[in-house]
């Protein structure tokens, strides 16, 4: 007999006891176990999931994606790994768990201790993981949970090492000094990956108009300055100003230069007894009040004037000669069209100050104030960001303020902690992309990719993307084997646990045993090969998008069992969450595989054969879910109300290309529509089995009054 299906059917309950049945009789293992002595494989690299909170509805979307496609394959007879990944290193693990010990800065941590920090860090992903697997399982998700691999583990850090070696014998490794995004609640600099797109955030300051006084003409120019310069004099008896605009009041006492656009015309603005000069797009937005144009000159002319800066009385100001330089990327209706330039406190502006030999005024420490002794007087000492009303007090009692502004404006933030970015003149390491962005373009057109407009995306990315910056100064990720000899200024890669311990003459007793991490690894010294010089490894961690990218490596066992992994390499299938991804994972795969097979047999093999991707979850509105908006979902809240089973199906009839829109809302509707036909059509099937005495080994019984009744068909 059949069990009587309900009137009213309990989902939840029903994957509970089906659960209950999988468990008591090893379900998921016999599935795992009946192709392998197969002989068709198809291998499966798990993105990995970061182990640093439970696990949230836009997870179970992709692994309900990847179980699908590993449950289709061993229908196929095919032979499979099951291994799902942990990510367990880097700053998200870091933030997360400085906020659970009350830590504010990086100084918290260094007095609470680095090996401490780094073995709770440790603890947070083991506890993290433990919970995540639970909740996977909760999903339906059968994978061999037992041997999940750790972005954190010795083989992942040291194959690592392996691929920077590489990196480095080809001469793309390199220190670079620039100024560069920097969160000052982290302490640490940003790459490009982690701010573009989804790093910006929309958020209103105090802009500035303020005037830079007009001085004379520069000394000693060349080239295209002294052309574009000659014949310019400022006309008439007053005073004559350039009008700047800056919504970054907190640049303004490193301002070295200003920068128009040679083809643009600017006009000269008379209001009262002052000149300005101003792009001829700009005027309307920027000037207030009655005014006269007096004329209009080329932003070439303009090119070589000098002006008084605004803090020129500030020590870091001493012996800098402030001139007009220009700039193509200037723009005739933004601000004012004409750009005040700090190198030290902007990325483009530190590469004009190399274009033009322009002096650097570095001025905030790790933590965003400005640098104590630095020059910067009264400000010294004060976060950037508190500065603004400061800085508007300073320019108002000189006579140089024109205006005040709010501005809204998409601006950078930290992708973890959310703090507001500011730009510093730091030392980071990069892999230079120029001769490598075409190698791993080639890998990349070898592969399918699921949408087909991921191809065009990832490609465009490379075209476009800037040197790949590796290094954070942080504390718990990727010990960067890099050995900076300070006596002969040269720099050299260990590229594994083995050649560490042959090149070590100091320390070597007090690492073993431990894992490859901070402050462990720290105690190990080599000679420097050049000059002999005792060499300590930098202090810096990797970016942990390293981590994540080797694994088609690591957990194959590259370095030591290279039979195995080429069984399973490359990939066919990896699957991941589009948006960012691009830049990300899918990015870091690439690269680091394109790298590591490079002047060997596999040379131009991608590291996945197939990529399929899918869109964003967002709330049944189609708004982005954020606990604050009180639209958020967890993931028990949804499997225990709706159920896991519903989510799958929300899930697996969505067009991957397109975003989902979740909630109980369709989650309902599923339940009344395909879930209600399915549980009827079963019904239909049980209430006439039993009525016919029918099993599944095809024998009927007789119904009550003697007369046989058709079965429904066991296909």
């Amino acid at each position: 007999m059949f069990k009587p299906v309900p009137t009213r059917v309990d989902y939840v309950q029903l994957e509970h006891d089906v659960q209950a049945f999988w468990d008591a009789n090893d379900v998921p293992l016999k599935y795992r176990q009946r192709n392998q002595a197969s002989d068709k494989r198809w291998s499966f690299i798990d993105g990995p999931i970061t182990a640093n909170n439970p696990m949230g509805v836009h997870h179970a979307w992709g692994r309900s994606y990847k179980d699908l496609y590993n449950r289709y394959r061993t229908m196929r007879g095919y032979k499979l790994r099951y291994q799902n990944g942990y990510d367990c290193q880097g700053l998200w693990i870091e933030v997360e768990e400085e906020k659970e010990l009350g830590f504010r800065s990086k100084r918290d941590i260094e007095r609470y201790g680095v090996a401490n920090f780094v073995e709770a860090c440790k603890a947070r992903v083991q506890r993290f993981a433990a919970q995540i697997t639970q909740q996977s399982i909760r999903l339906g998700y059968w994978m061999d949970w037992d041997n999940s691999y750790f972005t954190n583990s010795d083989e992942n850090n040291y194959t690592i090492w392996g691929f920077l070696k590489k990196c480095w014998q080809k001469g793309w490794l390199y220190k670079g000094h620039d100024t560069m995004p920097w969160c000052p609640a982290c302490g640490t600099a940003m790459s490009q990956q982690e701010i573009v797109t989804e790093g910006y955030r929309d958020v209103t300051h105090k802009s500035v108009y303020l005037k830079f006084p007009i001085t004379g003409r520069a000394n000693g120019q060349t080239g295209k300055e002294a052309k574009s310069a000659a014949g310019f004099n400022p006309r008439g008896s007053s005073p004559e100003y350039l009008l700047v605009w800056t919504t970054t009041p907190w640049t303004l006492p490193a301002n070295v230069s200003a920068a128009v656009h040679p083809e643009l015309t600017y006009v000269r603005v008379k209001q009262g007894d002052e000149v300005y000069y101003l792009s001829k797009g700009a005027v309307d937005a920027a000037i207030r009040g009655e005014h006269e144009v007096l004329g209009e000159v080329s932003g070439r002319e303009l090119v070589g004037l000098t002006y008084r800066a605004p803090f020129d009385e500030l020590p870091a100001q001493s012996g800098v000669e402030h001139r007009v330089i220009e700039w193509e990327e200037v723009k005739d209706n933004e601000g004012t069209g004409i750009v005040h330039i700090a190198p030290g406190a902007g990325a483009e502006d530190f590469a004009l100050s190399k274009e033009y030999g322009l002096a650097v005024i570095a001025p905030l420490e790790e933590d965003g104030t400005y640098i104590a002794g630095g020059g910067f007087g009264p400000l010294e000492g004060k976060f950037a960001g508190d500065v603004p009303e400061e800085v508007f007090a300073s320019l108002r009692q000189k006579g140089l303020l024109y205006r005040v502004q709010d501005y809204t404006h998409s601006y950078p933030h930290c992708w973890r902690c959310g703090s507001e970015l500011v730009f510093r003149l730091v030392d980071e390491w990069f892999i230079s992309m120029d001769e490598l962005r075409h190698h791993i373009a080639d890998s990349t057109r070898k592969a399918r990719w699921i949408p087909e407009f991921g191809l065009a995306r990832e490609l465009d990315w490379l075209r476009n993307m800037h040197d790949w910056m590796i290094s954070k100064k942080r504390y718990y990720g990727l010990a960067l084997p890099i050995f900076e000899c300070k006596a002969c200024d040269s720099f050299e890669v260990i590229g594994s646990d083995v050649e560490l311990k042959q090149r070590a003459i100091e320390g070597w007793d007090q690492f073993e045993g431990h894992s490859p991490h901070r402050p462990y690894v720290d105690h190990v010294k080599i000679a420097c090969s050049s000059c002999g010089a005792p060499v300590e490894r930098i202090t810096d961690v990797g970016n942990p998008w390293l981590d994540a990218g080797i694994v088609p490596f690591s957990t194959l066992g590259y370095r030591n069992d290279p039979e195995y992994w080429r069984q399973w390499f490359p990939a066919d299938w990896v699957s991941e969450s589009f948006p960012g991804q691009f830049r990300n994972w899918f990015y870091a795969l690439l690269a680091m595989g394109t790298v590591m097979v490079l002047d060997t047999p596999d040379e131009g093999t991608p590291p996945f054969l197939s990529l399929f991707s899918y869109a964003l979850l967002r709330d049944e509105n189609g708004e982005e879910m954020h606990k604050s908006k009180g639209n958020a979902i967890w993931f028990e809240d949804a499997a225990e109300r709706m159920g896991a089973d519903v989510m799958r199906w929300l899930f697996l009839r969505t067009n991957p290309a397109n975003n989902l829109n979740f909630g109980y809302g369709p989650g309902d509707d599923l339940k009344r529509g395909f879930l209600s036909t399915l549980a009827n059509t079963y019904s239909f099937f049980v209430t006439y089995a039993n009525i016919d005495g029918w099993t599944p080994d095809g024998q009927t019984g007789r119904r009550a009054n003697g007369q046989s009744r058709a079965c429904l068909s066991a296909s």
